[in-house]
């Protein structure tokens, strides 16, 4: 196979766009005063001092623990507090004894996946006074995206967490909605304000701000669709040909590198788990993500450098006729940078999926395939990128 057939291209990433499309609509607005109505909930057992626990058994689960726990944990925009989160998943054992041990009264437990032992971590987590959220399951406050895409879920459940992260921080700035909580009055105001226009910082009355909320979540999945429509069709002809590259590596016996630094090393490790363990009929790609292992990436942290920790990687594990995937929301990441270039040097076929206006690795074409995601909103082009590399994987897998 030397090229995917423009037409065909077109007209596949048009059925990808539209199943998207059609599953948020069906999904975020009929859901979003209960969006809006857990932010609060959530805020008010943040302000108590709880914590948020997600836990997830499946390769692509764990992404997404391990995604939702780094956006409250590690906040992308100025001005937003620090929230504690803590991922639990296979590599800790039993998900029950787990939860068990380190999940409090007072906490927040969000699940993803539908495995019994998920369900059992879930209960486990309610028994202890957490208050519990499941995608793919029962729980409190329990949220299903229609239909059967396995791609559109995870990226839709990806949109609905990065939601609530974004709008739990509004009731912080509104302490007098937060029960009893006067006296943890909020570090986090004026910074992010301009992005919530509409809310009023002396609202005590919670019915106007759930509904601005509520106005909010819609926004934000209107936003979301935007994006990944204007990443998939302005990048068609990149997809198409890295699709093609990626195709002929693995026919040829050749592997894939995955890289990405904070939510986009969870990218890197989802992209990683629907390669090696894809759902549905795929057969299994080789894949390794090189985010996986924090002894070798903090030993080379420590010993050499933060720049350096895929680059050592790349010299490691990769082989002329090998493929590296870079995710990079800035384009400007100084490793991810390293890590093109060292690939290059050893003739791995490069493909980069970068935020904002490509940064230097577009600007200087730092790989031979680069899809452009145009925004500055870090949660945004993270789902964009999602349907990015979904479009790539069904590329590669499609008809020869």
């Amino acid at each position: 196979m030397t090229e995917l057939a423009s037409d065909a291209v077109a007209a596949r990433i048009d059925e990808l766009l539209a199943r998207r499309a059609a599953a948020a609509e069906a999904f975020f607005g009929p859901e979003a005063e209960r969006i809006a109505a857990l932010c609060l909930a959530m805020a008010e057992r943040f302000a108590a001092g709880g914590r948020l626990v997600a836990v997830g058994l499946s390769a692509q689960a764990r992404s997404d623990v391990r995604h939702v726990t780094v956006e409250f944990v590690h906040p992308v925009i100025v001005g937003k507090r620090a929230l504690p989160a803590l991922g639990l998943s296979r590599e800790g054992g039993s998900l029950s004894d787990q939860v068990e041990l380190l999940v409090e009264h007072g906490d927040i437990a969000i699940a993803f996946g539908s495995e019994p032992e998920v369900a059992e971590a879930l209960a486990a987590a309610g028994r202890r006074g957490a208050l519990t959220i499941a995608f793919g399951n029962d729980a409190e406050w329990s949220f299903e995206v229609p239909g059967d895409d396995p791609d559109v879920h995870q990226e839709l459940t990806e949109t609905l967490y990065h939601v609530l992260w974004e709008l739990v921080h509004v009731f912080f700035e509104h302490p007098g909605l937060l029960t009893g909580r006067e006296d943890r009055r909020s570090h986090d105001t004026g910074a992010s304000s301009f992005l919530y226009p509409f809310l009023a910082e002396s609202e005590t009355d919670p019915e106007p701000v759930l509904a601005d909320v509520r106005r909010s979540v819609l926004l934000k999945a209107d936003e979301a669709g935007a994006l990944r429509e204007r990443t998939l069709r302005d990048g068609r002809a990149e997809l198409a040909a890295a699709a093609v590259a990626l195709r002929s590596c693995f026919d040829a016996g050749g592997k894939l590198l995955a890289l990405g630094n904070g939510g986009s090393a969870t990218d890197a490790m989802d992209l990683v788990a629907d390669l090696r363990e894809p759902l549905g009929d795929r057969s299994p790609r080789r894949a390794l993500d090189l985010t996986e292992d924090p002894a070798v990436l903090t030993a080379i942290a420590n010993d050499i450098g933060p720049g350096a920790i895929f680059q050592r990687q790349v010299i490691a594990h990769g082989r002329p006729g090998d493929a590296l995937v870079a995710l990079s929301t800035s384009g400007n990441s100084e490793n991810v940078i390293e890590a093109l270039a060292e690939a290059r040097r050893r003739e791995l076929t490069t493909v980069a999926l970068v935020g904002y206006d490509g940064g230097t690795i577009a600007s200087e074409r730092l790989a031979e395939h680069v899809v452009v995601t145009p925004s500055e909103h870090i949660p945004r082009i993270q789902e964009a990128q999602a349907t990015a590399y979904h479009a790539l994987t069904d590329l590669i897998e499609g008809e020869r």
